[in-house]
């Protein structure tokens, strides 16, 4: 063997082995799961490489369209005017359905049987499909050199023949890898649908879509708001039991729902707001500046509507759609991207959930719905598993609706009210003055006007002094005109007294009339002195009217020295605490009528017959006391009723009832002033229904059946 045939054998071994190595490689590579594109990257490099070919191009085929998913160096074909373009499109087709051990295409040669397809091209076309079981999903093309033999031609088939095999278990892994996600998507769609269609309760409802819908569409967040109005609240959040309505995000994310609902189209948003209409665009804006949300989709949700056979003849009734109820909002906080299969999930979550919230609120606004589930439910009482049960039940009902139609009970109207000492005066001030001494503080002890042994009367004790500033200017302007008149009467005296001048007639005439007058001017100032010597004393003197014990508090913080007091203001009160008491009560007006119809009963069969009263003390409320009535205010007035404990105070309308006591001397000896009282006033007796629930029939008799019957 010469040294030409052992360099040529060498070649051969070394290429076979190359052949080999790119072949495990294409069969590694067909074992991955890694994408299409970077899939047909490396095959087709490897492929044209082992073949030593010019270059080459894999084209996908999807729904009945031939794509070029990658290429090598296929500007080499020099396919330039379009008739040359269109044969070799229709070759391609041609060849799709070619055998699957490859097709060569000389150069300038045609299909038989077949115009207008062929190969436009200097170079040889090496045209292999790849098949699977169910489906077409490509075809590779090789550019190669037209002066190969025959055998190498055949080998160019038999290779490419063999590596579209091998991509053919790429495909066949990838569609059983989809076949396996769509089971898995089919499958927690129909947990999805047959969740959100379970219960017809609202709340329930968009909570599930909220948080089932956020699992299957894999994103940060769902959340369905409905409409109220012309706006939109939102009403869930997947992943929290309580939406927070006053959060300023949650406002936010109603104000953008409200404003895609009014546009009536979805959104997607990704960082990009230039194709929304403005007023989206703002609410978008504004909630991403607050939420930092990186994509956020808005779909309106339609109540769905079955058309009729008449609604299908008219299109304008075909065509015309109730507004939308609600959105949907699906977000992402970290990625704006939006994957097609997060695109198709979203699409589909939201169709889903117009069906089942349109059916919850379209059977939660069916009327007196409650009303119709109870009475399906009352089915249930009358099998024969429950019917004992039932019997005893309605048997108890009809007892307890007896006793409150026919047990009579003692009806008794309560109220607050005060223990007051019945002997009490409140002192008010005389004039406008301020305070000059304060002679009394809380609990002193003072005595009212007396007459004593010698006969003579004396007044009670001084309480207060004041400074009137008014009754000192009154005093030192009389005194002053007093001191006026008589130094003119003097000096009218000296005129007359005067033996130097000789007066006329006249003159002594008008001497005689001018000492008169000014006469009489000092005999009136000298009359109002005495009125203010008089006044004064008692106006700025405040005495006390009756014996008892000061029982206002803080008089001496109320009344410091020099502090402006008004005419007719309250200064302090006087009781007498050692004297007889009595109950006062602040009667609601609304309870009147039951007390005067009673009262006039009462009066009817017995003219003395009094109202009974039963009451306890706030400080001991275990004992009970009891007094008559004595005396019903004929005019209502409103006071402040401050309730129960830790309840806020409101105005009230009151009528003022007196009671007289039965034992003085039952009461607690250190009784104060305004010790709070609960009384009851004894109004006859009603059946114990109308007791327990007078108030509820009366707000019923005025404001249901007086307004509307």
């Amino acid at each position: 063997m010469s040294s030409q045939e052992t360099l040529d054998q060498t070649l051969i071994e070394q290429t076979k082995t190359q052949i080999r190595v790119i072949v495990n490689e294409i069969t590694q590579l067909s074992k991955l799961d890694i994408s299409p594109n970077e899939y047909h990257g490396e095959f087709l490099h490897r492929v044209v490489s082992a073949m030593g070919a010019v270059g080459g191009a894999l084209w996908t085929f999807e729904e009945g369209t031939l794509t070029l998913a990658y290429q090598v160096n296929i500007k080499e074909l020099e396919i330039q005017d379009d008739a040359s373009s269109q044969k070799h499109a229709r070759l391609l087709y041609r060849m799709l359905h070619g055998p699957e051990t490859g097709t060569l295409i000389p150069p300038h040669a045609g299909i038989e049987g077949e115009e207008g397809s062929g190969n436009p091209t200097d170079w040889l076309l090496v045209f292999c499909p790849i098949r699977t079981e169910l489906e077409v999903v490509g075809l590779v093309e090789i550019i190669q050199r037209p002066d190969t033999n025959t055998t190498t031609q055949r080998g160019f088939l038999r290779f490419l023949a063999q590596v579209c095999v091998l991509a053919t278990d790429y495909y066949k892994n990838r569609q059983l890898r989809n076949f396996g996600e769509r089971q898995n998507l089919w499958t927690l769609l129909e947990d999805f649908t047959r969740t959100i269609h379970r219960s017809l309760d609202v709340p329930t409802t968009t909570y599930t879509i909220a948080n089932e819908g956020r699992r299957l569409i894999e994103c940060d967040r769902v959340s369905i708001a409905l409409r109220r109005g012309r706006k939109c609240k939102i009403v869930a959040v997947s992943g929290q039991d309580v939406v927070d309505k006053r959060a300023t995000t949650v406002r936010l994310l109603g104000k953008l729902a409200t404003s895609v609902v009014k546009a009536g189209e979805p959104i997607w948003y990704t960082g990009d707001t230039s194709d929304f209409a403005p007023q989206v665009e703002k609410a978008v804006e504004d909630y991403v500046d607050e939420a930092h949300t990186k994509m956020i989709a808005v779909f309106p949700l339609f109540r769905k509507t079955k058309t009729g056979s008449e609604e299908e003849d008219d299109p304008t009734k075909r065509n015309k759609q109730e507004p939308p109820f609600g959105a949907l909002l699906v977000e992402q906080i970290e990625d704006s991207r939006i994957p097609e299969r997060m695109r198709k999930r979203v699409e589909i979550v939201a169709e889903h959930a117009c069906s089942a919230l349109g059916n919850a609120l379209e059977h939660h606004s069916i009327f007196l719905m409650p009303l119709w589930k109870l009475i399906g439910k009352s089915k249930l009482l009358f099998t024969a598993k429950l019917l004992p049960r039932t019997l005893i039940i309605s048997t108890l009902i009809l007892a307890a609706i007896g006793v409150l139609v026919f047990l009579p009970y003692s009806f008794q109207m309560h109220c607050n009210g005060t223990l007051e000492p019945t002997r009490r005066q409140k002192i008010y001030s005389p004039l406008d003055a301020e305070v000059k001494e304060l002679f009394v503080d809380h609990n002193t002890k003072v005595h009212g006007p007396f007459v004593g042994e010698d006969g003579i009367a004396y007044r009670g004790t001084t309480l207060l002094e004041l400074r009137s500033s008014e009754l000192d200017a009154t005093g030192i302007q009389l005194l002053g005109e007093q001191q006026e008149i008589v130094e003119k009467i003097a000096e009218l005296q000296r005129k007359q007294q005067d033996q130097d001048k000789r007066l006329t007639d006249y003159e002594k005439t008008e001497l005689v009339g001018q000492m008169e007058q000014a006469r009489t001017r000092l005999a009136t100032v000298e009359s109002k002195l005495e009125i203010y010597e008089r006044r004064q004393k008692p106006d700025l003197f405040i005495t006390s009217p009756i014996d008892g014990v000061v029982v206002s508090w803080d008089v001496k913080q109320r009344l410091t020295e020099k502090r402006p007091i008004s005419r007719m203001q309250y200064v302090m009160e006087i009781a007498d605490l050692e004297g007889p008491w009595q109950l006062e009560l602040a009667m609601p007006e609304k309870h009147m009528g039951h007390i005067v119809m009673f009262k006039k009963q009462m009066e009817e069969n017995d003219p003395n017959a009094k109202l009974r009263v039963e009451f306890v003390l706030a400080t001991e409320p275990a004992v009970k006391y009891y007094g008559t009535v004595t005396e019903i205010h004929d005019r209502a007035e409103v006071r402040t009723d401050t309730g129960s404990a830790g309840a806020a105070s409101s105005n009230l309308n009151t009528v003022l009832i007196k009671v007289a006591l039965d034992d003085q001397d039952s009461l607690p000896p250190a009784l104060r002033p305004g010790a709070e009282c609960s009384a009851r006033i004894n109004c006859g007796k009603k059946p114990l229904g109308y007791v327990l629930f007078h108030e509820a029939i009366a707000f019923v008799q005025k404001n249901i059946i007086f307004r509307w019957f």
